[in-house]
């Protein structure tokens, strides 16, 4: 059972809300608060395990309360309810960066708010059933790190966010591969998401930018509104590893980026030192693109469909027969340590 508090400054948001979440018999609303200040006193009062929280409200507006909440023990996880104005996708950023465990888009015209109904309480559930990560600051050098010759490949969408959290704790800091990071998300929200998980994971995390050197133990988000393509480099040491190349070819499976692109672009330049992880997230991506690592000679691990929001992406790697493993979320960052290390230290 999850105990929710709604925080929005619209009586009709509050209430329409509410009614969506009460139908739920996995979810009980704990309360609601019609602004920052109040919300922090419910949630320290009631300590729901989640709150959805609209950005634009008086006294304490939404990004106010995440600065507050880093202080808060308890700190419930956060759905963040946001218009996708240009305005909004500004402050939901922010949010995001300021430690938002996820988002959602409100319908802008109010007869079709109800619509939302399947999917907020789907993202509810979710998140309350994964793991909080240790947010933490990691202490890492800026000294240069030798070209990746070995390459972790992640694709998620829908749900796959907080999962990501969890996943990036989990993975070392020594971990000798690089890590791309394709997630299905609108332009603009990439690079607010990687310095969030920055302050999650043990390696360094940045957002892609064309003609970035894969290196190791280093994590790169490909950057929403490009394809993140895998080309190969020789670095001036004659070391052969991969570069990155972003490009605006239309959108594969509706979606730029495309995990299929990425996974198929690096299993060209790695072969078989590449072991890809699929997560949460609707539609096909991932199948073509897990069949191209299988056909290299690489590893592709999806995640069990018990911990996912969707299983679309994952279902469509095992009808290509490109699974090796099915695992709970839990178990990935061991079990993509240990195909790493098995892998050769070069490659051809």
């Amino acid at each position: 059972m999850a105990d929710v508090l709604i925080v929005d400054d619209s009586v009709f948001m509050r209430t329409v809300i509410r009614d969506m979440l009460q139908k739920d018999p996995t979810i009980t609303v704990a309360g609601t608060a019609a602004d920052g200040i109040e919300a922090l006193e419910k949630i320290r009062t009631l300590q729901p395990d989640l709150i959805t929280l609209d950005i634009e409200m008086p006294k304490m507006n939404g990004l106010e309360l995440l600065k507050e909440l880093r202080n808060v023990r308890p700190r419930p996880k956060v759905l963040m309810l946001s218009s996708l104005t240009s305005k909004d996708a500004e402050m939901t950023e922010k949010a995001i960066r300021l430690g938002a465990d996820d988002f959602m888009l409100k319908p802008r015209d109010m007869p079709h708010v109800r619509d939302i109904a399947d999917e907020l309480t789907a993202k509810i559930r979710h998140l309350i059933t994964l793991a909080v990560p240790v947010l933490h600051h990691p202490q890492r050098d800026d000294l240069a790190r030798p070209a990746a010759q070995r390459v972790v490949l992640i694709g998620s969408s829908a749900g796959g966010p907080p999962m990501l959290d969890s996943l990036l704790a989990g993975l070392p800091a020594d971990l000798p591969a690089g890590v791309i990071i394709t997630q299905h998300m609108p332009a603009g929200f990439t690079a607010p998401l990687a310095a969030r998980f920055d302050r999650i994971a043990n390696m360094p995390v940045k957002e892609t930018e064309n003609g970035d050197l894969l290196e190791t133990g280093k994590v790169f988000v490909s950057k929403a509104g490009f394809h993140t393509i895998v080309s190969a480099a020789i670095t001036e040491t004659g070391v052969r590893t991969g570069r990155i190349v972003h490009t605006q070819t239309p959108p594969v499976h509706g979606v730029r980026p495309a995990v299929d692109k990425t996974f198929e672009s690096a299993a060209q330049v790695f072969g078989k030192n590449i072991v890809s992880v699929i997560l949460s997230g609707m539609g096909n991506d991932a199948g073509d693109g897990a069949f191209a690592i299988k056909q290299a000679g690489g590893l592709s691990f999806v995640c069990d469909e018990k911990d996912c929001l969707v299983y679309g992406m994952a279902r469509s790697a095992m009808k290509r027969n490109a699974v090796d493993q099915v695992l709970p979320l839990e178990k990935i960052p061991d079990a993509v340590e240990r195909a790493v290390m098995q892998m050769e230290r070069a490659y051809v």
